[in-house]
């Protein structure tokens, strides 16, 4: 956790994927190639574990399962350093696309290959470009049946591979088939003109100035509830490879990755952060740990 405990405690997290886990580029979407470009996430993931050290905070590093099978070494560092692991899923395939033998299978590939290259099962999970919407509520069972214990992959608001229409605040998400219920630390908007717009990750966190971050940040404090951060490695590195895509797509994926690093130290200087799992249980939504 941060220096700054007086003001709500926010949530720190990182989807460990590499730049050409990108969904709907055709050309990346063949894992069998996946192998044969050339990788970031290693030196910015170890970036990104700099940055924290400096500042003596933990996180949420969101690991995708083919990331941890062939960079067992990276999971080992993230893990020694202090910080909570979790599932990304596998393949990086949005779970709207499967049905859920595919999404069970997928998701205990993520959970072996985490635990088998640190010791450690993950107990969170959030969905690769948090594609959970109306209709596949199903997967929160399934993530229920595979020992999941908590998420973070609904987006209350439109964007262009998911988002659920849910309360932008940490609840007990009760919509599953099965009538259980799951913690869900779902991602935050702003009210800008009365409407929804994320601030905190991403393309939205690079793209945006620092004081427009910040008013997203006072609103969530004005109503006591934590802003979830979310990035990636790519976020953090300029030299990524371009791959042709559409020009609104590639101003989402390219934009301001300089200024990514500033913001983030400049958030964990003001800010008091900590892992998603701790966040929940500050609220009272997950139970303590054992």
């Amino acid at each position: 956790m941060s220096r700054a405990s007086s003001q709500p405690l926010h949530a720190l997290s990182f989807d460990i994927e590499d730049w050409f886990h990108i969904v709907d580029i055709p050309g990346l979407d063949d894992p069998a190639k996946w192998d044969t470009m050339e990788s970031l996430v290693q030196r910015r993931t170890d970036d990104i574990l700099a940055a924290l050290d400096r500042h003596r905070v933990r996180a949420t590093f969101f690991v995708l399962g083919w990331i941890a099978a062939r960079h067992p070494a990276l999971v080992r560092r993230i893990h020694d350093a202090g910080h909570e692991l979790a599932s990304h899923s596998f393949w990086h395939r949005r779970v709207f696309t499967l049905d859920p033998e595919e999404f069970r299978r997928d998701t205990l590939l993520s959970l072996d290959a985490i635990e088998a290259a640190c010791g450690v099962r993950p107990q969170g999970y959030r969905a690769p470009s948090f594609s959970i919407l109306k209709g596949t509520e199903w997967a929160l069972d399934v993530l229920l049946d595979c020992g999941i214990r908590w998420d973070s992959s609904l987006f209350p608001a439109p964007r262009g591979h998911g988002g659920y229409p849910c309360a932008d605040a940490p609840h007990l998400f009760t919509a599953l088939p099965s009538g259980r219920v799951m913690p869900e630390l779902p991602l935050g908007v702003m009210r800008i003109a009365g409407r929804g717009l994320c601030f905190s990750g991403g393309g939205y966190m690079r793209l945006l100035p620092l004081w427009c971050i910040e008013r997203g940040f006072a609103q969530f404090a004005k109503r006591d509830l934590p802003v979830v951060i979310y990035l990636h490695p790519r976020d953090f590195a300029p030299e990524c490879p371009r791959v042709p895509m559409p020009l609104t797509r590639k101003f989402k994926c390219y934009v301001g990755m300089h200024t990514t690093m500033p913001k983030l130290e400049a958030l964990l200087q003001r800010h008091a952060f900590a892992p998603c799992s701790y966040v929940l249980r500050n609220l009272g939504l997950l139970p303590a740990a054992e």
